[in-house]
């Protein structure tokens, strides 16, 4: 903790001017260094037949949501309601090892997607894409369900027990694992390590940084602008930002998962119930939104023209929210309590559901409902004006939701940065303090200065771990095929049995 307080009297005692001089001199070393590799990653392809461009990353990560829906059987229509019923603890087992319940793994997981893509990104998509893209947001949503039910299959099957009784899993072990049973022990190992890598730089980047930068601009925004006590004082709100993450993450994931089995409930019901009370209040125009939605999703009304158009911006807003196919969820649901890694899988389930299909659907309708699209607004700003027209000082609950949504996405991805850094450099207290020391002040850096290509760089570091997880995915997709008949048949059979409500309670706690 020391080193936190120095680094933040380091940052603060020079003031916002060195602070400033210092973000450019850092950018203009780091730009011509990653610029290339983060060029690459967001790179568009032209697709065929149309004259319209797409980001390859996303396509490569619809393809694969795709795939595994139709190979899967529609595992994510199916198995819905056998996933609430998990989620509920009907089938939970006080006996069954690892860390946390079915849900604080969802929980831990939602908190590191349900964020400020829910806010602003989805008031970029539809500024750009019109009212059609929440359409094929929603269709995305729903497809990547498939993709994050593979992935966390995997993560609880290959999952490791440390000798301290702890669990550790995600896609770098069911990368090295995995693929050395299949004979390809080598391939296994490179991409497992990939992944780590990437893994670290985006839970200090995107997962800690660039939410604690966005959070300290919200919250200096509603209390003054310039004026502000915070206004040239980003290093104090990120010290305290850090003391903040530090008090939770010290403990580990069952500290990271009550947290967010707290937080994230009470995030998603202010947010969900502020949009419910603005969709009542306009309820006569609940009809007219969703027919622009559903004309516009087949007929391109949008600024980007053509339906094509409309598509990639819906689907590249459901894949940057939800994150299926990164592999960031399996690293939090490979943690949880149970002898069923397919049982995990239904769990995932519902995290791409409640991330896009309601919470990304609730920010589009109020937005479309309330007539501020096309006003010129754009981002947080947009969804703020949105939410304001109709609840005056909705903007400062809404300043105080993207502050929680930072800080849990922020914990969350330091349980995934903490994975990734003790499988490259060993389970040790160190290790772990180690990293859990570097976090915390990158929360201050981020706070303090304005570092773009750093941020740019930790994005496409994050969506790298998609490039390397999905590669996996395929190769093991079989696998996961074959275990969930197996499921399905002693579920049938009764072998797989509802624990009772005394069960269920037990597990809870």
């Amino acid at each position: 903790m020391n080193k936190i307080l120095m680094t933040a009297a380091m940052l603060g005692a020079s003031g916002s001017t060195f602070a400033s001089s210092l973000d450019e001199k850092i950018n203009e070393v780091v730009a011509p260094i990653v610029n290339p590799f983060v060029g690459m990653i967001f790179s568009s392809i032209p697709l065929p037949f149309t004259d319209v461009q797409a980001p390859w990353i996303v396509l490569w990560l619809v393809i694969a949501a795709v795939f595994f829906t139709a190979y899967m059987g529609f595992i994510n229509i199916r198995g819905f309601k056998h996933a609430v019923k998990i989620v509920k603890g009907d089938y939970a087992d006080p006996k069954d090892s690892g860390d946390v319940t079915p849900f604080q793994a969802l929980s831990t997981a939602l908190s590191g997607t349900v964020g400020l893509g829910n806010i602003a990104g989805v008031a970029v998509a539809v500024t750009i894409g019109g009212a059609g893209a929440t359409f094929w947001m929603i269709l995305a949503g729903l497809l990547g369900m498939s993709t994050k039910f593979v992935e966390c299959s995997l993560a609880v099957k290959y999952r490791t027990y440390n000798p301290d009784g702890t669990v550790s899993g995600g896609p770098m072990y069911y990368l090295s694992q995995g693929l050395e049973k299949r004979g390809n022990a080598a391939l296994g190992r490179t991409l497992a390590v990939l992944f780590s890598i990437f893994a670290i730089g985006g839970a200090l980047g995107g997962g800690n940084m660039f939410q604690a930068n966005q959070a300290y601009k919200q919250v200096v925004g509603v209390t003054g602008g310039d004026l502000s006590f915070f206004a040239d004082k980003g290093w104090l709100f990120g010290l305290l930002l850090a003391l903040l993450v530090a008090f939770v993450i010290i403990g580990g994931i069952k500290s990271i998962a009550k947290v967010t089995a707290k937080v994230v409930p009470f995030m998603a019901i202010t947010y969900v119930g502020a949009a419910l009370v603005i969709l009542a209040m306009n309820y006569n125009l609940i009809d007219d939104a969703f027919a622009q939605i559903i004309n516009g999703a087949f007929t391109g009304e949008g600024i980007t023209g053509g339906v094509i158009g409309v598509l990639i911006q819906g689907f590249k807003r459901a894949a940057f929210s939800n994150e299926a196919g990164v592999g960031s969820a399996a690293i939090a649901h490979s943690a949880v309590k149970t002898k069923e890694p397919i049982s995990e899988g239904y769990v995932s389930l519902l995290e791409p559901f409640i991330d896009t299909v309601v919470i990304c659907t609730m920010t589009a309708l109020v937005i479309i409902i309330t007539g501020q699209l096309g006003s010129g607004l754009a981002g947080v700003e947009l969804t703020s004006a949105a939410f304001g027209s109709s609840i005056s000082w909705f903007p400062l609950v809404l300043a105080v939701a993207v502050v929680l949504f930072a800080f849990s996405t922020m914990i969350s991805w330091s349980y995934y940065g903490l994975k990734a850094w003790t499988y490259l450099f060993g389970e040790s207290k160190k290790a772990e303090m180690a990293f859990k020391l570097m976090f915390c002040t990158f929360v201050v850096i981020g706070a303090s200065m304005n570092l773009g290509p750093v941020i740019d760089f930790s994005d496409a570091m994050i969506f790298s771990m998609a490039l390397v997880n999905i590669v996996g995915l395929y190769i093991m997709a079989p696998e996961v095929k074959r275990d969930l008949k197996d499921y399905l048949l002693r579920l049938k059979n009764g072998e797989i049995k509802e624990q009772g409500k005394e069960a269920a309670k037990l597990a809870k706690q």
